[in-house]
């Protein structure tokens, strides 16, 4: 599993760093920074959580 942005949706309000803080940040001009994947074992369900939780559906993911 892999998650990807829409930069044009994103308001990088933070919602999915409270899901999966070692998968999401914030960069020094608050920009969603995404570490690379693929994720495995309770990383999928807490990225999966911040997918479903986004505020401006700008999280997808990606096979």
């Amino acid at each position: 599993m892999e998650v990807g942005v829409d930069r044009e949706r994103c308001e990088a309000n933070a919602v999915c760093l409270g899901f999966a803080p070692e998968v999401f940040d914030l960069d020094d001009d608050e920009n969603l920074v995404i570490t690379s994947g693929p994720f495995v074992g309770e990383q999928v369900e807490r990225v999966s959580q911040a997918v479903s939780g986004c505020p401006k559906n700008a999280l997808f993911i990606t096979d």
